[in-house]
């Protein structure tokens, strides 16, 4: 919470603030995972819920700083120990349980977010594959502006790799009519 109380003015004034009720502001952070009134053990589901629910809900906005991810984180973390309450005995503190869920929860959450950006954000020295597509792009826009014969001399010589003899044979000229083509063709390139 910052000095002028944003924090809980949009905690307050959130879709969550209906379903929360107002938040008020704690002396302590701790007393947001303050112990239950009733021992856990002895407590069903759906009162247990009722205890912890508003505790959690605080907690996690003040970690996330989103009213919505808080209630998702919530809301994950009652879903995983509902799923395990046939086991309730098994586990040592489900107050605990629902917390660390929900933490648990949430770094999931960042860490998923930082690999996406990392896919998204490109890395000095990586490669892009679009690159290629657009070279290829421009040198074909650039090919289509020569006469076909430069076209075809620079093709075969330039791209395909064949020496001036076999582009001769290919195109049925003189191989020296095929270094004057390509050289024109390579003029006419440059120019553009």
């Amino acid at each position: 919470m910052d000095s002028d109380g944003r924090i809980l003015d949009d905690l307050n004034d959130g879709p969550g603030s209906r379903i929360h009720g107002r938040v008020q502001a704690e002396e302590n952070v701790v007393e947001l995972i303050r112990e239950p009134e009733a021992p856990v053990a002895s407590l069903s589901f759906e009162e247990l819920f009722l205890e912890v629910h508003d505790r959690l809900y605080r907690a996690l906005y003040f970690i996330t700083g989103s009213s919505a991810d808080a209630e998702e984180l919530m809301q994950d973390a009652f879903l995983k120990l509902w799923e395990r309450w046939d086991r309730i005995d098994k586990i040592d503190d489900p107050v605990a349980y629902l917390f660390r869920s929900a933490l648990n929860g949430f770094r999931m959450r960042m860490r998923r977010t930082r690999m996406a950006a990392r896919r998204l954000i490109p890395v000095a020295g990586m490669r892009d594959p679009f690159d290629d597509v657009n070279v290829r792009e421009d040198v074909r826009r650039m090919l289509r502006g020569l006469p076909p014969r430069q076209r075809a001399a620079i093709v075969l010589t330039e791209i395909f790799g064949y020496s001036s003899e076999q582009a001769a044979l290919i195109m049925r000229i003189r191989p020296t009519t095929v270094r004057a083509l390509a050289s024109q063709g390579r003029a006419a390139l440059r120019e553009t």
